[in-house]
């Protein structure tokens, strides 16, 4: 069984094919979208350099998605991002992408612990698959930065078993909330 835990690891070949080391079998970009829209972290390194290829690739899936027609960022933004590429802001543009996306995710939160605990409120149809492709574009952005200015790894520290264990405490009583919704709205 795969330790979802960790990021699942993904090797690219001299032959740029993408190599899945849990299923021993080879992935697409699509593949990948796939398992970070379920919630899995990815590492992709380079078999030959052990470069950390992900953010590369993130970042290509995204742009796949942008080219078909699934329009995530509106104009000026990618021109912002593009032109703070060319300024002395630089180093401050990924510490304010990552803080903007946790506001984001905590009040996309919130208001999902409100639609859940109100019986009154109808389960809204799709909406953990919103939830899951919103999580996935986060990731995709910040390519994970987040984590690096904020939270416990910030300063040098390792989460507390204690924090996993009350997120996981979390996740349950949501999923028992989601049961009890379910079956008073049959």
């Amino acid at each position: 069984m795969a330790d979802t835990e960790k990021p699942l690891l993904i090797k690219r070949y001299a032959s740029r094919r993408l190599y899945n080391t849990e299923t021993s079998d080879y992935v697409t970009l699509e593949d990948i979208a796939g398992f970070i829209r379920d919630g899995r972290d990815v590492q992709i390194v380079d078999l030959k350099s052990g470069d950390d290829l992900t953010r590369q690739y993130l970042l290509q899936i995204v742009a796949e998605h942008e080219s078909r027609g699934e329009s995530v960022l509106p104009i000026n933004v990618l021109t912002d991002l593009v032109r703070s590429y060319t300024t002395q802001a630089t180093s401050s543009v990924p510490q304010f992408l990552a803080a903007s996306f946790e506001m984001f995710r905590e009040s996309q939160s919130k208001w999902a612990e409100t639609v859940n605990a109100n019986p009154m409120m109808p389960k809204i149809p799709g909406f953990e698959a919103m939830q899951a492709q919103q999580e996935a574009f986060l990731k995709a952005m910040t390519g994970n930065m987040g984590k690096q200015w904020s939270g416990p790894e910030a300063e040098g520290e390792t989460p507390g078993k204690g924090e996993e264990e009350d997120l996981d405490a979390i996740k349950k009583q949501l999923a028992e909330l989601q049961s009890k919704l379910s079956k008073m709205n049959k």
